[in-house]
């Protein structure tokens, strides 16, 4: 999908990145088209692999360039040029900084007016609703008091956008209820540790399905290099977050106050309790249900039913509760 939302920089070379990462330089020089993931990336972008989660994914990328640490390097397919660095996250900030050069600066859109509803079909305001250039709202949408929609948001037909909503570099689609005080699209929490914390850009945008509810004072992040994705007929109650790169499926219910960590994949009809927490880099399948107060740090096959801390078969963990 094109990124909408940051304008990526032209004529990036290979050396341009070796320099940026203070690495020799090639003899050969050549165009690097983008920074993408294993699995969206095509054979001019480079992309990255930083943990044995992801093995199989460097064995059917397109990508014909990686950045990886000498730990994982024999891993990767011979025909896939390799840069070596110490940390391999690190590197990658700082090559999306080069590629995106605006994507830190997450303050707020200085183009935003008072919106004009000639410019929209039977569009609903409220007092003080405000709008950046180049935003797209479909017919018969409604938007309530105080809320913020930053420039090229896309909102489909017949959505209800609640009072005190922000949204930014989000794509939202048809009949989709945006409830008070949700925040959609911000940058993740997503940062290098080290004496002086280092943030890394986050270029992915927000993409919200049709028939999705977001409950109040939720905060759904944008993705990093990939998008965030809540899909088709998914509700979220209130206060539920969801952090960078999550892909959450069709037809889920995600009860109040669930956290979700960077980079999980969630499968269809999954219900999730309140106050769950799902751990980072994990897929969980399809049909799953997870009790409330469960904390997930393991993948979920499909069809399963899992409770506690660590979640476990339901039937395991009532057992070994009695």
């Amino acid at each position: 999908m094109k990124n909408f939302f940051f304008e990526k920089a032209k004529n990036i070379t290979v050396n341009d990145l070796l320099q940026k990462l203070s690495l020799k330089k090639l003899k050969k020089n050549f165009k690097i088209n983008d920074i993408k993931e294993l699995d969206t990336a095509e054979k001019n972008d480079i992309s990255f692999f930083h943990s044995k989660k992801y093995s199989d994914s460097i064995k059917s990328t397109n990508s014909k360039i990686v950045i990886t640490n000498k730990k994982l390097k024999n891993i990767i397919p011979k025909h896939i040029k390799i840069i070596e660095v110490e940390n391999v996250i690190l590197s990658v900030s700082l090559v999306t900084s080069l590629f995106y050069p605006s994507a830190l600066d997450d303050t707020f859109d200085k183009n935003v007016k008072l919106i004009d509803i000639k410019n929209f079909i039977n569009l609903k305001v409220g007092n003080n609703v405000l709008v950046g250039k180049n935003v797209k709202i479909g017919k018969n949408c409604s938007i309530g008091h105080n809320t913020l929609i930053e420039s090229k948001v896309r909102i489909g037909n017949n959505c209800n956008i609640g009072n005190n909503v922000i949204i930014k570099n989000s794509i939202i689609g048809n009949y989709t209820n945006i409830l008070d005080g949700a925040i959609l699209g911000k940058k993740g929490f997503g940062f290098f540790p080290s004496k002086k914390n280092i943030r890394y850009p986050h270029v992915g945008a927000l993409i919200i399905g049709n028939n999705v509810e977001i409950g109040c004072n939720n905060t759904i992040d944008r993705g990093s290099l990939s998008n965030t994705v809540i899909g088709d007929g998914t509700f979220l109650d209130n206060q539920v977050h969801v952090a960078h790169n999550v892909k959450i499926g069709k037809n889920c219910i995600i009860t109040g106050q669930v956290g979700f960590a960077g980079s999980s994949f969630i499968g269809n009809k999954v219900m999730i309790g309140g106050q769950s927490g799902i751990s980072g880099h994990l897929r969980i399948g399809d049909n799953v249900q997870i009790a409330g107060g469960s904390g997930v740090i393991k993948d979920i096959p499909s069809n399963s039913k899992v409770m506690g801390y660590p979640a476990k078969n339901i039937k395991e963990f009532l057992k070994e509760n009695r």
